[in-house]
């Protein structure tokens, strides 16, 4: 790592930090249920809440209005106080949404002007700042969806804002990885084909868990390691839509089995370039990125099992996308080190 280097890593890596934290309240959100709470879009003015009970009053009045209210809560004998409990967390969803976009720029604009961004890393800097802007829009798209007849979001809308941020982060973190580790060495291609192919998977596998979330498909075929009633492959997937294409990507035990399928695939993948590893003369970072994604995929593994065995309580479901993340992070460091 070159010394003139380092400010720059700091701020990407406290990039990754914000959006690891962002990712958490997001999934703090939607377990909440909060996240169709603030059924309007404003800069500047949503930055603080309702400073006032009247504005309270106000703002929970302008929510009655909308499909999750009229559909769901109104028979739920919903007060103020639980709107606000909802409130907070989409708000501070969307503030933390702000800081990340400050702690972007204003460092930007300081190192261009200080010429500390090499030609390289500039034009991958400029890449992640249309990815902030993306996932901001993807946000927006993202609650849209439910604000209209149907009280929940689009599963296809969830999914794409959470995976957007995954891949935000794990770009913003091989950027830093290219600044941390600026040698070239040979590649080791075959371990890097099986790294790249379990990412890839890995990635797939985030698509479908935003399925599962956006569908509530962790709440049936609480079972395991079959779905129930004796079956790999539950009977009602071919109930519930009438193409396959359909039953995989909108039936709720359609996504709950391709997502149970792929978690063997990506533990799979994992073992597999572990054990391939040991064929080769690796140095300590590649053995270890290999060590650390390994354990950490079984722990996934686990955790997966029985946030579904357990219906998705809301600890267990955030602890499995908290670990997805870490996941990502070690997938993203190995695949870096057996690369470059």
């Amino acid at each position: 790592m070159k010394k003139e280097n380092k400010s720059v890593i700091i701020w990407l890596l406290s990039g990754c930090f914000l959006v690891f934290i962002m990712v958490i309240v997001g999934g703090i959100t939607r377990l909440t249920n909060s996240g169709l709470s603030m059924t309007d879009w404003h800069l500047v003015t949503d930055t603080f809440p309702p400073l006032t009970e009247a504005k309270w009053q106000e703002t929970f009045e302008q929510y009655k209005q909308f499909p999750e209210y009229q559909k769901i809560n109104i028979h739920n004998d919903f007060t103020l106080s639980d709107y606000k409990f909802i409130y907070f967390w989409e708000w501070f969803h969307r503030l933390i949404g702000r800081v990340i976009g400050l702690v972007f720029i204003v460092p930007f604009v300081y190192f261009l002007w200080k010429k500390k961004i090499d030609k390289a890393t500039l034009n991958k800097c400029f890449i992640l700042l249309g990815m902030g802007a993306l996932q901001g829009f993807f946000g927006w798209f993202m609650v849209k969806s439910g604000l209209v007849d149907n009280p929940d979001v689009s599963h296809f809308r969830l999914s794409l804002h959470l995976t957007f941020a995954f891949l935000t982060f794990a770009y913003t973190l091989w950027v830093a990885l290219d600044l941390i580790y600026p040698e070239q060495k040979a590649a080791i291609i075959p371990l890097r084909k099986i790294a790249r192919f379990a990412l890839i998977f890995l990635v797939i596998q985030i698509v479908y868990g935003g399925f599962v979330a956006g569908l509530n498909a962790g709440l049936i075929h609480n079972h395991w390691p079959l779905m129930s009633d004796g079956q790999w492959m539950h009977d009602s997937i071919l109930l519930e839509k009438d193409s396959w294409l359909l039953r995989f990507t909108e039936g709720k035990s359609g996504v709950q089995f391709v997502h149970r399928t792929l978690a063997y695939i990506v533990v799979g993948l994992m073992v597999f370039l572990y054990y391939k590893s040991r064929s080769y003369t690796l140095n300590s970072q590649q053995t270890k990125g290999i060590q650390i994604m390994l354990g950490i995929v079984f722990l996934q593994f686990t955790l997966g099992v029985f946030t579904l065995l357990y219906s998705v309580p809301i600890a267990l479901g955030l602890l499995h996308q908290i670990v997805a993340f870490f996941l990502l992070t070690a997938t993203t460091y190995t695949l870096h080190r057996l690369s470059k």
